[in-house]
């Protein structure tokens, strides 16, 4: 599974995508969602999605639900979405 450089997005596909880096923290009102990982790669996505046209995922894990398990989401950002947290700006050592 490939993860694009997210500075190399179109600007088309960085604005459906949003503030929605990993590590960030965003709610709708389908609840609120940490990202754990953003998947630029075509191919992937569309798998992930099961949706031939889809070009990007976002893999996400509602921090509400205590039994919150990670899933792929491909809706793009709307003004009924916010941002909670900012995605991290560098990466922290594995422990």
């Amino acid at each position: 599974m490939a993860i694009m450089n997210v500075f190399a997005l179109p600007h088309s596909i960085d604005n459906e995508i949003g503030p929605r880096r990993p590590g960030a923290i965003y709610q709708n009102t389908d609840g609120r969602f940490e990202v754990l990982a953003l998947i630029t790669d075509p191919a992937a996505a569309a798998q992930l999605l099961r949706r031939d046209s889809a070009h990007w995922a976002v893999i996400v894990r509602d921090t509400l639900r205590p039994d919150g398990q990670p899933y792929a989401v491909g809706s793009v950002w709307t003004t009924s979405d916010y941002l909670i947290r900012p995605a991290r700006t560098a990466y922290a050592p594995a422990a």
